[in-house]
């Protein structure tokens, strides 16, 4: 008659079946019990409102009335208001002056700083900071006098080159400039670290040697600084397409006048600022959260979209 022994850790004594069966759970719970609490605070603060404003979308919703059911009509109502329409015009137009030109000054910015041979280097690297803890609030004003029609600084040094002053808040392309200005100063220092970061993980040894092969400064961002910050850039598109269709507080204090409608004829009105006004202005919350599924709709098809091009993009060869 044989016996089989189990093999023990050396100098152990096997554990009793008992103990072996509760460590064996522990082991298995354990990584699932560390990952909870995110999944724990997402479904409370993220899936289960995201799911009630689709649920009140379907209602007609006085928040101190009844609750009608009107099924689609909140939607079909929405793809005939004028209004939402010109707030998507206005939401992509400034996401796009605002993120494109951000990306690209940090792009450049970075491969500068991961270049340059600057005294001080880790200070001026950190100023990039500055914008991005400023308050929103505090930017929008001093933009706003910036770029005031009368005393403004822009349209002080436009003046001096005969060009007639500009009403940057009372205009459709005005205002979407200077939003998208504002927008572009505050984020583009985040953004720079970002890929900063990222290119100082490249070993310097690689752009000396393409130096001594005969590669410039151009080659050698293309074909070395731009391969490794794809993944950094492909996040910072995704991230940039999703908050930049969601701008709210800038566009809510460029015009303080008419601060729910950003001016009198909806010029920079977003789509945040018209939820905004539909919800807590005007108390149509089920339209209001038919404007949210939109949004939502919205950001997850341009968010997937860039994604989708920004992986496909290959470095450039020659």
């Amino acid at each position: 008659m044989t016996t089989s022994i189990t093999p023990t850790k050396a100098g152990l004594p096997p554990a009793p079946p008992v103990e072996a069966a509760r460590r064996g759970f522990t082991e298995i719970i354990a990584p699932y019990a560390y990952i909870a609490p995110f999944f724990v605070l997402f479904a409370v603060f993220g899936l289960i409102p995201l799911l009630f404003t689709f649920y009140v979308a379907l209602f007609d919703w006085n928040p101190i009335g009844e609750h009608v059911f009107v099924g689609l009509g909140n939607f079909d109502r929405l793809l005939g208001d004028v209004r939402f329409w010109n707030a998507a015009r206005n939401t992509v137009s400034i996401w796009l002056l605002s993120t494109v030109p951000q990306l690209l000054v940090a792009l450049l910015l970075a491969h500068l700083l991961n270049h340059a041979r600057l005294r001080l280097a880790v200070f001026f690297r950190m100023t990039m900071l500055v914008p991005y803890i400023t308050s929103v609030a505090a930017t929008a004003i001093v933009f706003v006098q910036m770029f005031d029609r009368d005393y403004g600084l822009l349209n002080w040094l436009l003046g001096l080159v005969g060009v007639e002053h500009i009403d940057f808040t009372q205009s459709v392309a005005g205002s979407h400039v200077l939003i998208a200005v504002m927008v572009t100063w505050r984020w583009f220092g985040y953004t720079t670290l970002l890929y900063l970061a990222s290119l100082q993980a490249v070993p310097r040894a690689i752009y000396e040697a393409a130096a001594v092969d005969g590669a410039g400064d151009v080659r050698q961002f293309l074909h070395i600084s731009l391969p490794a910050l794809r993944p950094v850039i492909v996040f910072t598109i995704v991230t940039s397409t999703i908050g930049g269709l969601q701008i709210f507080t800038e566009a809510l204090l460029v015009n303080r006048g008419a601060a729910n409608t950003c001016g009198p004829i909806r010029q920079c009105q977003t789509l945040t600022l018209f939820l905004f006004e539909q919800g807590f202005i005007q108390f149509k919350f089920g339209y209001a959260a038919a404007v949210g599924v939109a949004l939502f709709v919205m950001v997850v098809g341009f968010a997937g979209l860039n994604y989708f091009l920004s992986t496909r993009i290959r470095p450039v060869k020659g």
